[in-house]
């Protein structure tokens, strides 16, 4: 009898293991999740910083050669925007903003999948175009008459980070357009609607064969940190949780230091 009853038993685990396994997917795709090997599959979204575009492009193909069978998609904008869309239940795996504060949105709405961390740091300069026609070498001068320029909104970390280095140079600056993210301003330089623009220093560098980079001291005032986090609704959580891993990685790194990003 003892025999019969532990035979029975094992029988009913297996018919009850075969059965979480069949819904574990919740319809006829399995859910994505990482092999025995690490790897992960599937589609991994990634809300990213406008200033990551490049970067990020990059390593989502490193990532994806790395992880046969996985796709990442990119949704690229300004932090605040992404921030909201994200909290407005916008389904993404993981969130990479320019600065913490637009990351504390996140994580104080329950959001975030365990401790954001912090990447890569980013820096200010002046963007001009090429030749520098007004002559700027600071910041002083742009509010010279007859300059225009270009400014992110405050509520955009680059347009936080340029009002920090106004206010710690004494400049009283009244832009002629506020933007919704750094690509925004940088697009003005290029199209020569304004004489320059307060960006990053990673985005001045992706656009050399447009604009002039114009490092000034004050930037050190407002250095922003990039936080990563897997989020906690995240449609493939083994996804979210390797591609932040990734991008902490020496070779995620190594792209990040080459398109001008300061390590963390």
């Amino acid at each position: 009898m003892n025999r019969r009853a532990t035979r029975t038993t094992v029988a009913a685990l297996v018919a009850l293991a075969a059965l979480a396994g069949a819904g574990c997917g919740g319809g006829d795709e399995p859910a994505p999740a990482a092999g025995a090997d690490g790897r992960v599959t599937g589609t991994v979204t990634v809300f990213a910083a406008a200033s990551l575009t490049e970067s990020f492009t990059r390593i989502g193909r490193d990532f994806e050669a790395a992880n046969p069978g996985s796709t990442v998609t990119l949704n690229l904008a300004g932090s605040s925007a992404l921030a909201n869309q994200i909290n407005q239940g916008a389904p993404a795996d993981v969130f990479a903003s320019a600065a913490p504060r637009n990351m504390t949105t996140v994580t104080e709405a329950g959001n975030a999948d365990g401790t954001p961390s912090i990447f890569a740091r980013n820096q200010l300069v002046i963007a001009v175009p090429r030749d520098n026609p007004k002559g700027v070498t600071g910041l002083a001068d742009l509010t010279r008459p007859g300059v225009k320029v270009a400014l992110c909104a405050e509520q955009v970390p680059c347009g936080a980070a340029a009002r920090s280095a106004l206010d710690a140079a004494g400049v009283a600056l009244t832009p002629v357009t506020l933007e919704q993210d750094v690509k925004g301003a940088l697009s003005k330089v290029k199209l020569g609607e304004v004489d320059a623009a307060l960006i990053y220093r990673t985005d001045a560098r992706a656009a050399t064969a447009d604009v002039t980079g114009v490092e000034f001291p004050e930037s050190a005032r407002a250095v922003n940190d990039y936080p990563i986090v897997a989020l906690k609704d995240a449609p493939n959580q083994a996804g979210a949780r390797a591609f932040v891993a990734y991008v902490r990685s020496a070779p995620a790194q190594a792209v990040l230091a080459e398109a001008g990003f300061q390590a963390p």
